[in-house]
Formats: structure tokens, sequence, C-alpha cells
């Protein structure tokens, strides 16, 4: 029987993760290949061999298995050798970067484009394109390892979510009026603050689905916009660590997610 790319990956991440038990250490290549065919084997309700052999991955279980390993070096998750005594390949281990991966996979886990393409439209369901594509040009950035690009374009991406949020309010005219002094603001943060604090002053008029965890988000966002604009509005020029870079990708998940209930509601 074969399987998906993703399903690989997945079983090799909850291998590695600690979270599946094989019989040998997955510290070398074949080592995991053997315990992800061991996995496989056991989810798929697959008969254990009569002799007692290790499973084996199908032919093409193997190809993708390769690509999945590769990949995961690529991104960092983990590194080539065991430790001093056994620095090369095919000894590896989960690296520092891996770890933390690994620890909030549950909570958002991608790893190319498409996973987090798709991980933000399931959360995000009607979220625009524009946004979309700022986010996926953000992802890329991280990927080659460009953080400062990573960090600009989140930075667009939040800024173009909120300028939507705000034409929406403008066009209620319930509420128009108590918020008309926040786009006199100049800068992207100043206006932000603006809002945050009309916000809530109208805070018991929103309803409970969108007041929860509206405070963490909100500081969130003002997070983010830090890491994009200063004060005064200019780049703020600020080179995030890998593990920092990566979790504002994740934070711009649940950030953006409240922006957009917070635009159902103002519609």
């Amino acid at each position: 029987m074969d399987h998906s790319y993703e399903e690989i990956r997945r079983v090799a991440i909850d291998v590695i993760a600690d979270r599946e038990k094989i019989r040998r250490p997955p510290n070398q290549y074949v080592n995991l290949r053997n315990g992800v065919a061991e996995v496989l084997q056991r989810r798929d309700g697959s008969p254990k061999d009569p002799h007692g052999r290790d499973p084996n991955l199908s032919t093409d279980d193997r190809e993708i298995y390769l690509e999945v390993f590769w990949d995961l070096f690529r991104q960092g998750i983990i590194t080539l050798g065991l430790n001093d005594g056994n620095p090369q390949f095919p000894f590896f281990r989960i690296s520092s970067f891996g770890k933390e991966i690994i620890e909030h996979e549950d909570v958002y886990f991608f790893h190319d484009l498409s996973s987090y393409e798709g991980m933000i439209r399931d959360n995000i369901p009607d979220i625009d394109d524009q946004t979309v594509l700022y986010l996926k040009e953000a992802m890329q950035a991280f990927l080659v390892g460009c953080r400062l690009s990573s960090s600009v374009m989140l930075g667009v991406a939040i800024e173009h979510s909120l300028e939507n949020l705000y034409e929406t309010i403008s066009q209620n005219s319930k509420y128009q009026s108590h918020f008309e002094k926040v786009r006199e603001e100049r800068t992207l943060l100043r206006r932000y603050n603006k809002f945050k604090n009309k916000l809530n002053e109208k805070n018991k008029e929103l309803p409970s689905d969108v007041k929860e965890d509206l405070t963490t988000n909100l500081d969130m966002i003002v997070s983010i916009i830090r890491n994009y604009r200063n004060e005064s509005g200019h780049p703020s020029g600020k080179i995030l660590s890998r593990d920092q870079c990566y979790v504002n990708l994740q934070l711009f998940i649940p950030c953006c997610k409240k922006i957009y209930d917070l635009k159902d509601f103002f519609r």
C-alpha cells in the first residue's frame, strides 16, 4: 500500500518526536525509514511478517521517504551527525529548531507553501487572495533563510488585513463615526493603537465569540507590527531569529482570524 508525502512526513515527525515507539532508535537514516514502515503498518492494520522481519516501505514510498528525510534536513528540523563520535550521515538528530517546531506542532504546523496556505484557508475561509499572496511570500522568504524579507511581508499582510477591517467599519453607519479618527493617524502603529482604544470602548457590544482571546490577539498584532514598522512609521530593520520568525508565521493565523471575526461583526 502506497502512501502520500504528507502521511510519510507525519509519521517521520511522530517517530523522531518519540510519539511513536519503534524497534530501533531513530538516529540513522535506515532506522528511521524502517520505523516509518513499522508505524505505517500498525496504522494501516497490515499483518506482520510471519518470520519477524522488519516492515518495508514500498518502492514508491521509499522514494517519498528519501524526499521527506532531506526536506527535514533542508528545513533545519534535523541535523546530520549523532554526536562528536558520529558526526556524519547516516547518523542524525533533531535540531534545537526542530524541537521547537515539534513542540508546537499540534497548534499550527507547516513545512512548505501549500501546507501553510492550506492551514490559513482552513482557519480563515474568507481570507482575501491579496493577503494570502503576501503570506506565501513571507513563508517562501522564511524557507530560504531571508528572515528580514519574511518579517516585512508578514507586516504587509497584517497591514492589508487591518486596512480592510477599517474600510469595513467606515461603511457601517452605526459605528463609522466612533472610529472615524482611526484613519487620521499617519502611521500603521498609531492607527492601530487608536483603533484598539476605540474598540475597547465598544467592548460590551461585542459578541462573546469575538471577545474570546481578543486582548491576546490584539497584543500579538502589535508585536508583529513592531517587527515591521517603528513608532515613526519607518521600517524597523529587525532581523529576527529563525525561531521567532517561524513563531510569527504561526501567530499571524489566530491574529488574522480575529481580524476577520471583527470584520464579520462590523459588516
